[in-house]
């Protein structure tokens, strides 16, 4: 089968690897469409995080595929299923690794629930509970969205973000706009966004209030003096040390504040001095799981809308990866679709 693998850092390609064999709980998809992960994916990519990852490494965690078939113990995965995150497998002989193994032509959805009911070690199934259930009426082109939605949503539902919140959002990336779409769904008072200035007209239609491009002058002032009480929670989407420093005098005393970037969050720390009071930094991170159902019923609602994020009528064949990584990087789309299989089975 076909796959996208980070043969060394900085040199993507599509290549020829092993279907993945599969177990007693697994159920063999073909992965249908993918999607671009300008953070993480870029990170692996170029080899700048993820200690422990052995290249080359098959790459893709936003991944839909459709059940083909089914092992002897799966009850909850039927053929024909839209199944989130699946992927392939590391290779046994250690040929290659994964980092989630999505863009590939066939991956594994195992059935984690099955394997908790039947009393198997959590360590056995817990990185699986992202294989959930597409409902029906949602394409698989279009669920694609629904990792970052789910990831986002949980984050800013753990935080505590409701209604009569007054927060600010740093960063215009797919996360950035999925966190003030996420804000106004749940009922925030107020949401401003800080990004890049070709952003602003989409990042006001999913909810924001006010934006700020990045590169103005004086942007904290600015942001300062059109919300002088300050903001409840702010969320730095980027994760950069300069981006704390600048921010952080902005939020209200006993405030809020989350790193939900990672460019620099191993090496960040807080000038504390800068803080109007008190304050607290979110640590809590996200659970995929637990926002699913949630997210689906915002699609369904029309409150969450793909075309937003991704060109769906221009998707771009695996064999075009570096093509779609590209057209992210230089900002021409949000995020970019993968069609991984036409052949939906």
């Amino acid at each position: 089968m076909k796959a996208a693998l980070v043969e060394k850092p900085g040199v993507l390609t599509v290549k020829d690897i092993p279907e993945p064999e599969m177990g007693d709980y697994d159920a063999l998809c073909r992965v249908l469409f993918g999607a671009t992960c300008v953070g993480t994916d870029q990170h692996i990519i170029h080899g700048r995080i993820f200690e422990g990852l052995q290249y080359p490494v098959v790459l893709g965690h936003e991944s839909i595929g459709q059940v083909i078939k089914i092992g002897p113990k799966v009850r909850h995965y039927k053929e024909g299923d839209l199944v989130t995150r699946v992927g392939t497998l590391p290779s046994p002989n250690g040929q290659f690794d994964i980092a989630w193994g999505g863009f590939a032509e066939f991956g594994i959805a195992r059935d984690h629930w099955a394997m908790r009911r039947d009393g198997l070690p959590r360590q056995a199934w817990n990185n699986f509970r992202v294989n959930q259930l597409v409902s029906t009426g949602v394409d698989a082109a279009s669920a694609t969205m629904i990792i970052t939605w789910r990831e986002t949503l949980s984050y800013i539902t753990r935080m505590g973000v409701q209604g009569g919140a007054k927060i600010l959002v740093i960063g215009s990336g797919a996360n950035g706009l999925a966190f003030t779409a996420h804000a106004g769904n749940l009922g925030a008072n107020h949401i401003v966004q800080v990004g890049n200035f070709q952003r602003k007209a989409l990042a006001l239609g999913l909810g924001a209030n006010a934006y700020f491009d990045y590169k103005a002058d004086d942007l904290a002032t600015l942001i300062e003096q059109a919300n002088p009480e300050g903001f409840d929670f702010i969320i730095d989407v980027v994760g950069r040390q300069k981006v704390i420093d600048m921010f952080l005098p902005m939020l209200k005393p006993g405030g809020m504040i989350g790193v939900y970037g990672v460019d620099e969050c191993d090496r960040m720390s807080f000038s504390y001095r800068k803080a109007k009071g008190s304050f607290v930094c979110y640590k809590g991170h996200y659970d995929e799981e637990e926002s699913h159902g949630q997210v689906v019923s915002f699609m369904r609602n029309g409150l969450l809308k793909a075309e937003h994020w991704l060109d769906m009528e221009h998707p771009f064949p695996l064999q075009d990866i570096n093509k779609a990584f590209k057209a992210v990087v230089e900002r021409r789309l949000v995020k970019a679709l993968v069609m991984i299989s036409s052949n939906p089975g």
